[in-house]
């Protein structure tokens, strides 16, 4: 009866591990994928397919991934990019992707902490650009 249990266990234990790497692994090259995705559009000049991959890419978040650093850094420059030229609404566009991706991405804990804190003051100085009273900010 013991054996049987520490087989049993044993396979529960190995059939869990298996399934951790295989999500883990589905869910990193599918960020590598939709982050790629979002290189060839910025490379194109196609912004807005370019915003679509990188917010995509976050969304497939894993933990110390230098890929979701590198999809909020672009999402962060496009914004910054549209800012310069004046069009407010595509700048609010990507900052506003960048902010929902990080919270699209909450578990056990809140990522990108810095980013979001990043995005909503960016995001009050391109709706006072618009001529939107400024808004106090939420309170966490």
């Amino acid at each position: 009866m013991i054996e049987r249990t520490k087989t049993i266990v044993a396979n529960m234990a190995v059939i869990t591990l298996i399934s951790l790497v295989l999500i883990g692994g589905n869910t990193w090259w599918r960020q590598q994928t939709q982050f790629q995705r979002g290189e060839a559009a910025l490379a194109k000049q196609d912004y807005m397919a370019a915003i679509a991959g990188y917010e995509a890419s976050i969304h497939m978040y894993t933990p110390g991934s230098s890929t979701v650093e590198a999809a909020a850094r672009r999402l962060w420059e496009i914004g910054e990019l549209f800012g310069r030229e004046g069009d407010t609404e595509r700048a609010l566009i990507a900052v506003r992707a960048l902010r929902s991706s990080f919270y699209a991405a909450r578990w056990l804990l809140q990522p990108g902490e810095e980013w979001l804190a990043r995005c909503d003051r960016k995001i009050a100085e391109l709706l006072q650009r618009q001529g939107y009273a400024a808004s106090p900010l939420p309170v966490k």
